[in-house]
């Protein structure tokens, strides 16, 4: 059995373009969910995939994308 470690992330705020730490759980291979900004407190809808649990994709956007 495999041990697995959150991960973190940095992304770009889509609102004001901070620079945020995302905690990633490389188990889930496929992740959807609106996280708000530590800067400027607006929604980001993140999404993430994972492949074979090493490359982590990640997509950030507006909520009104």
């Amino acid at each position: 059995m495999t041990l697995h470690q959150i991960q973190e992330h940095e992304i770009g705020c889509p609102y004001c373009g901070e620079q945020i730490v995302l905690l990633i759980d490389p188990s889930v291979p496929s992740q959807s969910y609106i996280e708000d900004c530590e800067v400027c407190c607006r929604p980001i809808i993140i999404t993430v995939s994972v492949q074979q649990e090493e490359t982590i994709f990640v997509d950030v956007r507006q909520e009104d994308d």
